[in-house]
């Protein structure tokens, strides 16, 4: 994949793949850098937020792919399990506790109810993916697109 603001880039002759944003002439002239920098930034987010949502990074809007290595990830951790899985406080705490931490793991043990252990079994069943592992055996697949969040 190539990326450039050029569409006369020698990158064509090489890359499967061409992405080239059109971003027009600069404000200020002679500089090459300030428009087609923004458009090459937003072109790289799209397309590791897109990877992000593929590799199971995702749950809806919410990161949950995350390492709690300071309060305000702690703080974060512990809200997403309250929100995804009905848990008061104390008792998200308790899981995640549980669970060493592990986000996913204590979303899982408690949206099925199930140990840790089973949790990370589960999460691993489903390569990562907490939407795949959090869903019952009998529930119907999930359709390419998820849910809007906290339909379960």
């Amino acid at each position: 994949i190539g990326l450039s603001c050029n569409a006369d880039s020698q990158l064509v002759e090489i890359a499967e793949l061409m992405i080239t944003p059109v971003v027009g002439p600069e404000v200020i002239s002679g500089s090459t850098r300030l428009k087609a920098g923004t458009a090459t930034k937003m072109v790289l987010n799209m397309l590791t937020t897109g990877a992000m949502v593929r590799i199971g990074k995702t749950f809806g809007n919410l990161m949950v792919d995350l390492q709690a290595t300071n309060t305000k990830l702690v703080d974060r951790t512990r809200r997403i399990v309250m929100m995804l899985s009905g848990l008061p406080q104390a008792e998200a705490e308790e899981r995640l506790k549980q669970c060493g931490g592990q986000l996913k793991t204590a979303i899982v043990a408690a949206q099925r109810k199930v140990s840790p252990a089973v949790a990370r079994q589960l999460l691993a069943a489903a390569d990562g993916h907490l939407r795949r592992a959090i869903q019952s055996a009998e529930d119907p697949p999930m359709a390419s697109g998820e849910p809007p969040l906290g339909a379960q």
